[in-house]
């Protein structure tokens, strides 16, 4: 075991064991701390904890401490109860350490030259369905670069299901699942027109907009159709260091997105940023959809400043620099992330041939969760 798991100094400090490691790093663990991830604390089977945290003082601390092969033993001072806990694991979820680790980010950036290198992003739908490595491989492009194409689906009505279930359920809304991407008469949304679609994310009005859309080809014979796709992270991080003032304005004005949902008889209204963050200062959401856009209710005093940076913002998702165009072919499904990517179309010819897409969408969590798994991501 390497020396960063063994312990060369271990002290009882005011509120907190310090423990100075081999490598000389040192762990700081606070008594609440200890107790309240004691290993007796997480139920064997279920790995959720049982401890219940009212059952102990604030005042709680060891009454007796010791390294003992491998483990860190501890007598507590109310309960009657001790605990052990592995070096190993202590380390691994020292908080000292991961507070001073610099955050880097997960995603790769793209912009229009990706078009040139498309394949990178391109797996085989029969390889992700049969081998857990390219499922794993297909999962990790979605979350990097948000955005990827599987080839070779079959093209039979629902049969997306089929690898939708390689990850998890699917997420349902208003449209149905599948969605049919059709041109319609009378239509309730425009996507159900042959008009062209400027580049959006879908149901920005939802509080949790879905995190991850699949649409898929079935026949694809009309001319026109071209699908576009754009990295709205990549667009933000450009206004983060070149427009810091655009860039703030659309990180902190909240706007109105609004929708009818005309199954359920339902106005949805939505304020919120069109570009959020995380706590690390990463990129989180872009919601953005002049089609969803209620009246803009900013303070008069902001309302020039903010009307500015969002036309701004909507010109560069439409600038050549960013935005890719490709054909979807029957047997694509394209695959993107909903609250990252925007998407759109250009018109097509609805009496050239038939053009139609079933869509689906998937929470970002079940993409992350089932790609933590395959990373071996120990909780």
């Amino acid at each position: 075991m390497s020396s960063k798991y063994h312990v060369k100094k271990l002290e009882k400090k005011n509120d907190h064991l310090s423990i100075l490691w081999k490598d000389n790093f040192e762990s700081k663990f606070h008594f609440m701390w200890l107790r309240d991830n004691c290993p007796t604390a997480i139920h064997p089977t279920a790995n959720m904890r049982v401890f219940n945290i009212l059952t102990v003082s604030k005042n709680i601390f060891p009454k007796k401490y010791k390294i003992e092969k491998n483990k860190l033993n501890i007598d507590w001072s109310e309960g009657d109860h001790s605990s052990k806990f592995n070096l190993k694991w202590l380390r691994d979820h020292c908080y000292t350490e991961i507070n001073n680790r610099k955050y880097k980010s997960p995603y790769v950036f793209w912009d229009g030259k990706l078009k040139k290198n498309l394949k990178k992003i391109i797996v085989d739908h029969n390889s992700v369905i049969k081998n857990d490595k390219h499922l794993s491989k297909w999962l990790n492009l979605l979350h990097t670069y948000g955005f990827a194409l599987i080839k070779n689906a079959p093209t039979s009505k629902k049969s997306a299901f089929k690898i939708l279930n390689r990850i998890s359920h699917h997420r349902e809304t208003f449209f149905g699942t599948p969605f049919e991407v059709i041109n319609i008469p009378k239509p309730n949304n425009t996507a159900y027109t042959a008009d062209a679609l400027r580049n959006h994310t879908d149901l920005p009005y939802f509080e949790y907009a879905p995190g991850y859309q699949f649409l898929h080809c079935l026949v694809n014979e009309a001319n026109g159709g071209l699908s576009s796709v754009v990295d709205g992270f990549a667009v933000a991080n450009y206004l983060k260091k070149n427009e810091k003032d655009v860039f703030n304005i659309l990180t902190k004005t909240h706007v109105k997105f609004k929708d009818t949902d005309y199954t359920q008889k339902a106005v949805r209204i939505l304020h919120s940023p069109i570009i959020t963050l995380t706590k690390d200062n990463d990129f989180n959401d872009i919601r953005f959809s002049m089609a969803a856009m209620g009246a803009v209710d900013v303070d008069p005093k902001k309302m020039k400043k903010f009307y500015d940076a969002y036309q701004y913002f909507a010109s560069l998702l439409q600038n050549k620099k960013f935005k890719i165009d490709f054909r979807l072919e029957a047997g694509d499904i394209f695959c993107f992330n909903n609250r990252r990517v925007l998407h759109g179309r250009t018109e097509f010819d609805p009496n050239s041939g038939n053009r139609h897409l079933q869509g689906y969408y998937i929470e970002r969590d079940e993409i992350i969760g089932r790609l933590n798994y395959f990373n071996n991501i120990k909780v």
